[in-house]
């Protein structure tokens, strides 16, 4: 199914669910994407994350309600799912600024927040540096932590500079070039985490404790380049991917599964002449 088609049906799907318990895998299930790609592409395109935007529709809604009808603020609150009514209250007033008690006094301060609507408007006049290539399986070799979707971008960063230190002088990280690889690994059982892994490339059958060793299957890889310092040249560069390269690509789809981040060993990644990689798996679309 085509990318923005995607989204826009999967945002349909939540206005139907937003007071039944949905979490993503629902979501992405339904539109027959991974997690993980489903949501790197709804945040990006969108600017929230999935349970930032499902909240918001609620807190919305409960405040319409709250503002035009007299029910209590108990029944709002286990309508949309809230555990308790101080729980509701506390991210009531976080988002509209007031408490439930109070939004018949504030009618005009009500925070609008209206479903999405996803559109993409195709830019001309640049042109990112990728190339599609067929990779034979090869093995890698890191130390894995899950990471939940909401906190991905905090909590990898974090990993990352705790990791590294306490490796840097272990013989295996040197040996297999630890840190040439951030892979994201999604597997179907695991519901709102992904495996992620700090790696290098497997080259013996050495494996020290703490570390683990994955298979990364042959197939066809889309490899965008990115040049400048770290972290905001592979922003700019995942803003591209799922901005204007994926929507509307009449020749790949991605492939679920596994995301390569490529780090050259050595290299200063605070330097503006700094080039890094990002590995995405595709399907051939068949050409008509």
């Amino acid at each position: 199914m085509e990318w923005i088609t995607s989204l826009k049906k999967a945002v349909s799907y939540i206005e139907k669910n937003l007071l039944s318990n949905i979490v993503l895998e629902d979501v992405a299930d339904y539109v027959l994407i991974s997690p993980f790609y489903f949501h790197k592409g709804f945040s990006i395109l969108t600017g929230y994350t999935l349970s930032e935007y499902i909240r918001n529709r609620r807190l919305y809604l409960a405040a319409l309600e709250l503002s035009n009808e007299n029910s209590s603020i108990i029944d709002i609150a286990y309508k949309y799912l809230y555990e308790t009514p101080e729980s509701f209250s506390k991210a009531y007033k976080r988002y509209h600024g007031f408490s439930p008690r109070d939004t018949k006094a504030n009618l005009l301060n009500i925070k609008p927040f209206l479903p999405l609507n996803i559109s993409i408007i195709i830019k001309g006049g640049k042109e990112m540096d990728y190339k599609v290539e067929d990779l034979k399986e090869f093995q890698v070799i890191g130390v894995v932590r899950k990471v939940r979707y909401d906190d991905a971008y905090q909590s990898i960063p974090k990993f990352w500079s705790e990791l590294m230190p306490k490796i840097c002088n272990h013989e295996a990280a040197e040996k297999h070039m630890i840190g040439m690889y951030g892979i994201c690994f999604t597997e179907k059982d695991q519901k709102e985490t992904f495996d992620y892994m700090i790696a290098g490339k497997f080259i013996s059958d050495d494996i020290p404790e703490g570390f683990e060793v994955r298979t990364i299957e042959a197939g066809k890889w889309v490899k965008f380049k990115a040049v400048g310092a770290l972290p905001t040249s592979l922003q700019t560069v995942n803003t591209f991917i799922f901005k204007e390269w994926l929507p509307g690509n009449e020749s790949y789809e991605l492939a679920s599964g596994v995301d390569i981040e490529y780090y050259p060993p050595h290299k200063d990644p605070s330097k503006d002449d700094y080039e890094c990689e990002i590995w995405l798996p595709v399907n051939e679309l068949n050409k008509k």
